[in-house]
C-alpha cells in the first residue's frame, strides 16, 4: 500500500482478545513503509506484553496517563499531534462507551480527544454485545463526529459463538487506514469495473484462457472505493479477495461478462474495462470429456462480443475507460483501439516488458485520452497506476463539469 509510505500510524490498542492480533497489524503497517507507534489501554496490557509491541514497533509503548517517566518521553500530546492516522484496533464495548462519553482516563481516549488526525475505529466483541442498543448508539455516535468506523467481520467468535464481532484481518484494517488518508474526490460516484481472466468451454475438462491474474482490475476497484466512489466488480475466475465493500458479480465466460458489464454500466457514471476478455470462443462446447484419439484435433471458434462497443453505444454521459495489452507498436495500437471504440481513455501496457502486465504486483502503462493526451507511468506498483488512472477519470469528469469532492 504506497499510500502509507512514510506516514506516521498510531495504532491504539483496548483490552479485547483480538488484541493478539495487533502484532502481526504493527508489522503488516512497517510492510507498507509506515512508521507506527503503539498506545495501549491497561486492559490491553493484560492481554498482549507492552514489551512484544515495543519490540516490533521499535518504538516505547504509551500505556499510562500516570506514569511521569512515559509521559514524558513520549507525551499523549505530542503522540497524538504528531500521528497522521489513529486506527483504534480492537475496540471493546467499554472502550467505545468511554470515546463516546468524551472521556480521558487513560492514553487512548486521551490521544482520541486530541488528535485531529483521522480516526479509525474497529470495534470487536461478542456479537450479543455488539447489537446491543447501547453499542449501536456509541457507533452512530462516533461517526457522526466523523470516526471511520470498520464494521466487524463474522465467524467464530473466542468466546465459543457464532456470528459477527470478529475484528477484520490486517489487509481490510490497513485499506481502511489508507482510504482514510486518500481524498474523496469520487464520492458517491458509481463505477462498473471488470476484472480477471474469462473462460471459453471446450468440454467439461477444458477452457481457453489467458494468463490475466485480475491484480490490475482489483487494485482500480479497491482505489475506487478509497475514493468514496461505489463500486460494482465483474470478476472473472481469479484467486484474489475482492474489495471488501465491492458489490461483486463472478462471471466466467466472454458472454457472462458482456451480459454482466452492460447491467452494471447502464447504472454507473464510469466504466472501467480491465478485464483480459477472450476475442475468440469455441464455436460449440463439448458436453463429454474429448478424447485423445487422433494426432491432430481442429477447433473452429467465433468471435466474442465487444464489450466496450456496446458500452459506448449505450449513450449518456459517462466515462468509458479501456485497456490494451500489447506486444508491440504500443502507441499507435492503443489509439486506434481508442478511436474505434469511442473511448474516452484508454490505458495501454507492454506485457511482454519485464515486470509489466500479467501475474506481476507492477506495472507500466501509457494513458492517452481522446483529445490526444498521452502521460506514461513508469513502472508503478498497480495500486499506485491505478490512482494514477483515477486521476485522469477525475480531470476528464471535471473537464465536463461534474463535481469533484475533496476532503
Amino acid at each position: 500500500m504506497y499510500l502509507l509510505k512514510g506516514k506516521r500510524i498510531l495504532l491504539c490498542v483496548s483490552g479485547g482478545i483480538a488484541a493478539y492480533k495487533s502484532a502481526e497489524l504493527v508489522r503488516r503497517l512497517q510492510d507498507c513503509g509506515a512508521e507506527v507507534r503503539v498506545a495501549m489501554t491497561e486492559a490491553a496490557t493484560k492481554s498482549i506484553s507492552p514489551l512484544t509491541l515495543q519490540a516490533l514497533s521499535r518504538h516505547p509503548v504509551a500505556s499510562s496517563l500516570l506514569d511521569p517517566g512515559e509521559d514524558a518521553s513520549i507525551g499523549h500530546i505530542a503522540l497524538a499531534e504528531e500521528a497522521d492516522a489513529v486506527l483504534i484496533a480492537p475496540a471493546t464495548a467499554d472502550l467505545l462507551a468511554r470515546l463516546a462519553a468524551g472521556m480521558a482516563g487513560d492514553m487512548v481516549t486521551a490521544v482520541a480527544l486530541v488528535t485531529r488526525a483521522p480516526l479509525i475505529v474497529a470495534p470487536s466483541m461478542n456479537g450479543n454485545m455488539l447489537s446491543h442498543p447501547a453499542v449501536r448508539a456509541n457507533i452512530h455516535k462516533l461517526a457522526g463526529w466523523g470516526y471511520r468506523i470498520v464494521e466487524s467481520d463474522s465467524g467464530e467468535l473466542a468466546c465459543g459463538y457464532e456470528g459477527a464481532g470478529r475484528l477484520p484481518d490486517a489487509e481490510v484494517l490497513i485499506a481502511e487506514v489508507a482510504a482514510a488518508l486518500s481524498k474523496q474526490d469520487f464520492a458517491g460516484v458509481r463505477f462498473a469495473i471488470s476484472a480477471g481472466p474469462t473462460r471459453e468451454a471446450l468440454d467439461p475438462v477444458r477452457y481457453i484462457s489467458n494468463r490475466s491474474s485480475g491484480r490490475m482490475g482489483y487494485e482500480v476497484a479497491a482505489a475506487a472505493l478509497r475514493r468514496g466512489g461505489r463500486v460494482t466488480l465483474v470478476s472473472g475466475p481469479t484467486a484474489l479477495l475482492p474489495p471488501r465493500d465491492a458489490e461483486l458479480v463472478r462471471v466466467e465466460s466472454a458472454a457472462e461478462m458482456s451480459e454482466a458489464m452492460l447491467v452494471a454500466a447502464s447504472n454507473a457514471e464510469v466504466v472501467v474495462m480491465v478485464a483480459a476478455v477472450a476475442d475468440y470462443s469455441p464455436r460449440q462446447a463439448c458436453t463429454e470429456k474429448i478424447k485423445k484419439n487422433d494426432e491432430s484435433l481442429s477447433l473452429e471458434l467465433l468471435r466474442t462480443e465487444d464489450i466496450l462497443t456496446q458500452i459506448t453505444r449505450l449513450g449518456g454521459d459517462r466515462i468509458v475507460v479501456g485497456f490494451a495489452a500489447e506486444t508491440g507498436d504500443l502507441l499507435a495500437n492503443a489509439a486506434e483501439k481508442l478511436e474505434r471504440k469511442g473511448l474516452d481513455l484508454i490505458v495501454a501496457n507492454d506485457v511482454g516488458a519485464e515486470g509489466s502486465g500479467f501475474e506481476v504486483a507492477t506495472n507500466s502503462a501509457l494513458l492517452i485520452d481522446a483529445s490526444g493526451g498521452c502521460e506514461e507511468s513508469g513502472l508503478l506498483g498497480k495500486d499506485e497506476l491505478s490512482d494514477r488512472i483515477l486521476d485522469r477519470i477525475a480531470a476528464l469528469r471535471a473537464g465536463r463539469g461534474k463535481v469533484q469532492h475533496e476532503e
